[in-house]
């Protein structure tokens, strides 16, 4: 799907975007019964460097600014981070890191935030426009990647073929929109159906919500360690805080306490 099909099938009843330079998309639309959106993203298979992670992430904190509470809605089809000199001397992972903070921040603010992968996503680019956000779904075309095949080959000196071997039976291992759903790192595959009433439903959802994805990946069976891993961090951490609070403050009653995971 282009950019505009997208647009126009998410909301019918109208938007007004544009896309600036380093293919940062902003604007809003209407959905559902009168309600409007931010629109954002990263768009025309532009790879996110640190100008157009500036970019959106000033788009993002003027939506908080000026618009408290409106949901918004992240378009991608970005490549990878930007694989130049300048953005690497420069400290491109910290660009990225803002951005994906100004993401959390507008939802700890109260903005829902609903990422749509309708192309190519990769890497840094994936996870602080993507993954970052409080729902993430793809639409046909879209195609996560965290890191591909031969690039884990190169990490991990394993054979590219013995990794495409793991990948069929470990979801883990896998690019593609095959296997992103399974691990819980796609909610859902939009295929079909009324997109635009899918898209209301998913911004009119409550931001800020506790991250499930270790959970939804058990439940696939496509993640199967990371669920229970993490409970155990928690109640371990819970106890050792409890724990100590008593040895210094024997009287004062303390509330549990959990550890969001947002990574997938």
């Amino acid at each position: 799907m282009t950019l505009d099909e997208v647009l126009d099938a998410l909301f019918p009843a109208g938007h007004d975007t544009r896309v600036e330079k380093e293919g940062v998309l902003h604007g809003m639309a209407r959905y559902g019964e009168g309600s409007t959106a931010a629109v954002l993203g990263v768009v025309n298979r532009t790879p996110l460097g640190i100008d157009g992670a500036l970019a959106l992430g000033g788009h993002v904190l003027d939506v908080t600014r000026h618009a408290p509470g409106r949901p918004i809605a992240v378009l991608i089809d970005a490549q990878s981070q930007r694989m130049r000199r300048r953005d690497g001397l420069l400290g491109l992972n910290e660009y990225l890191a803002h951005l994906a903070k100004c993401f959390v921040l507008a939802s700890r603010q109260g903005h829902r935030s609903v990422s749509v992968l309708f192309g190519r996503a990769a890497a840094g680019a994936f996870i602080a426009t993507g993954l970052v956000q409080d729902v993430l779904v793809a639409v046909p075309g879209g195609d996560p990647v965290v890191m591909d095949l031969p690039s884990i080959a190169r990490v991990t000196k394993l054979p590219q073929d013995r990794l495409e071997a793991l990948s069929k039976d470990t979801p883990v291992f896998a690019p593609g929109l095959d296997y992103a759903p399974p691990i819980g790192a796609v909610a859902e595959v939009w295929n079909g159906g009324d997109l635009a009433l899918k898209m209301a439903t998913a911004l009119d959802g409550p931001p800020g919500a506790p991250d499930r994805r270790d959970e939804i990946g058990a439940a696939r069976k496509g993640r199967l360690k990371a669920a229970a891993i993490a409970r155990r961090i928690d109640q371990e951490a819970t106890a050792i805080a409890v724990s100590a609070a008593h040895v210094v403050h024997p009287n004062v009653a303390l509330q549990p306490f959990s550890v969001p995971a947002r990574a997938p």
